[in-house]
């Protein structure tokens, strides 16, 4: 599914999948894991919940809770793209990265630099899958716990080790660098209230 249709259901969990711009590895160039952080923050204040996630080099998987009816989630993901493409390239050129530059610039289409677009960071399209159960919902969180020590990746000993998932905490119970809702919390009106209200979306870095 692409940015071109409407998720319009609300109360319901979305697996999202966000791809950088021909799979550069642009999330590790530029470290932009707290951009990442601070868009999965800004969801909540737009009451849309992250349940788990992973963020890999080049691309970012992210299972969402959506219950605002009155935002679509496709114009959430569209403004989170923005927000962490900004950062993105601005950490490029305070790196003085100029060839990452160059070719996010030379993937632009015409009509998108006559409004002023400089830099290609993200696909144009976005993925999101409505999750029909808790089954599915399981599959998809130990598909994501899993990519950084699966295939080519590789990126840590095990799923626990690696930083940048919730994988820690459906294993332990500890939250991470975000803290994310576990998805039997969810259709909770007394969770949801807590969460909603909570002033530190954050949990403990490590």
């Amino acid at each position: 599914m692409s940015t071109h249709t409407n998720h319009t259901k609300s109360h319901e969990v979305y697996f999202c999948t966000l791809t950088c711009y021909k799979w550069l590895p642009l999330f590790e160039e530029a470290q932009a894991y707290e951009a990442v952080y601070n868009w999965f923050s800004h969801l909540r204040k737009d009451k849309c919940f992250v349940v788990g996630y992973v963020i890999m080099p080049n691309h970012l998987h992210v299972l969402l809770y959506h219950t605002n009816e009155n935002i679509l989630l496709n114009r959430l993901v569209g403004e989170g793209k923005r927000f962490m493409a900004y950062a993105i390239v601005n950490s490029l050129k305070a790196n003085n990265k100029q060839k990452l530059l160059d070719e996010l610039a030379m993937g632009v289409q015409e009509k998108e630099k006559v409004k002023g677009k400089k830099h290609q960071v993200f696909r144009l399209s976005f993925d999101a899958r409505l999750c029909f159960s808790e089954k599915m919902i399981e599959q998809k969180l130990d598909y994501i716990h899993n990519n950084p020590v699966t295939g080519k990746w590789m990126l840590a000993e095990s799923v626990i080790d690696y930083p940048y998932s919730s994988a820690l905490y459906y294993e332990t119970g500890k939250q991470r660098l975000f803290e994310v809702v576990h998805y039997k919390a969810l259709n909770n009106e007394e969770v949801e209230s807590e969460i909603e209200n909570s002033e530190s979306p954050t949990g403990d870095s490590e």
